[in-house]
């Protein structure tokens, strides 16, 4: 067996230790400089989608293919070194390639999810806001409907009706894309009850009603309203009336009762009994026409006091409030008719 020269030996070991070194001395400074620098500083804003499920590889891949990063190798290492690779989110994100890869992981890591924005007005009712959800591309408006009607969904949420009517409170929400429809309905419902205080409970008792009533109360008020100043005396009227025990022969009631309303009310729809005609029943209709806002849930609440009976539209968003059927009729002659 031939002697080992001691001398090539080491040299050659000194050669090969050297040339490792350097190599993973630039791999270093490469894979740094990597993880700080923007792949592209002038590179814009796009959404940036991980679907529940994808592994880091795939993320990685899509990442450059999207011109994100720059290396789907080097961030998948920088990923696995911070030991993220199991922490990454579902959702979509608002990437750009001015961000350093460094800052992209963070974002992925803390699930900075693009939200959807909901603007819910008040008035709405059940098949309105769903399409607003649908427009937000957030849920199908059918399933949105289906889940307001489900009783077993409605009765998990405390709400003690046959739908979710009047509940699914005003107000502007965010939602990332991947959130059910049960938790956006879920959200407006929990917002409703906290605009519902416990003062207001106690208040509807106080009163003689349960909050279902004043909900639906505060839905014929929010159709009613014109001018925001006028919800106290319109709740004036309907409170003064149901103490009377007469008819509320509120239109928005007979036209929420009406399938394919066309936008014009006619007499034979006044004559049609349904549980929300209130030119036919007496009292409150079955259930709320519309989704009220905190205004109007106060109205109902706090209503003026006043001997008004009718009320009648002067066609500028104001009403004509009258204490007698004589005074009304004038008022109708007058602003509807247009008679002197």
């Amino acid at each position: 067996m031939p002697k080992i020269n001691l001398k090539i030996l080491t040299f050659t070991l000194f050669v090969l230790f050297a040339f490792l070194f350097s190599g993973g001395f630039f791999f270093y400074l490469e894979l740094s400089s990597f993880i700080k620098e923007p792949f592209n500083p002038g590179a814009g804003e796009k959404v940036f989608t991980i679907k529940p499920g994808q592994n880091l590889a795939v993320i990685a891949k899509n990442l450059e293919i999207e011109s994100i990063i720059s290396n789907k190798t080097y961030f998948t290492l920088f990923t696995k070194l911070k030991k993220a690779g199991r922490k990454l989110q579902a959702g979509e994100f608002i990437l750009s390639a001015a961000k350093s890869p460094d800052q992209i992981l963070k974002i992925l890591i803390k699930g900075k999810v693009k939200l959807y924005r909901i603007t819910l007005p008040e008035g709405l009712n059940i098949k309105e806001v769903a399409a607003l959800v649908e427009k937000a591309n957030l849920s199908t408006q059918k399933k949105f409907v289906d889940l307001c009607h489900d009783r077993s969904f409605i009765s998990s949420l405390g709400i003690k009706a046959i739908s979710l009517e009047g509940y699914l409170f005003p107000d502007t929400y965010f939602f990332p894309k991947h959130t059910s429809c049960e938790n956006i309905i879920t959200t407006m419902i929990e917002h409703f009850k906290i605009i519902f205080t416990e003062k207001w409970q106690v208040r509807t008792k106080t009163i003689g009603f349960s909050v279902h009533d004043i909900v639906i109360l505060a839905s014929i008020i929010e159709k009613e309203t014109g001018d925001a100043q006028e919800r106290p005396l319109i709740s004036s009227v309907f409170h003064n009336r149901l103490k009377k025990n007469m008819r509320l022969e509120s239109d928005p009631t007979v036209i929420y009762g009406i399938k394919n309303f066309d936008g014009n009310i006619k007499r034979k729809h006044l004559k049609t009994i349904t549980p929300y005609n209130t030119y036919q029943i007496k009292g409150l209709p079955m259930g709320p026409i519309a989704n009220p806002g905190a205004l109007s849930l106060q109205a109902a609440l706090y209503p003026a006091k006043s001997k008004y009976l009718f009320f009648v539209s002067k066609k500028d968003t104001t009403h004509k409030f009258s204490k007698t059927i004589r005074e009304h009729n004038q008022a109708v002659k007058k602003y509807q008719l247009r008679k002197k």
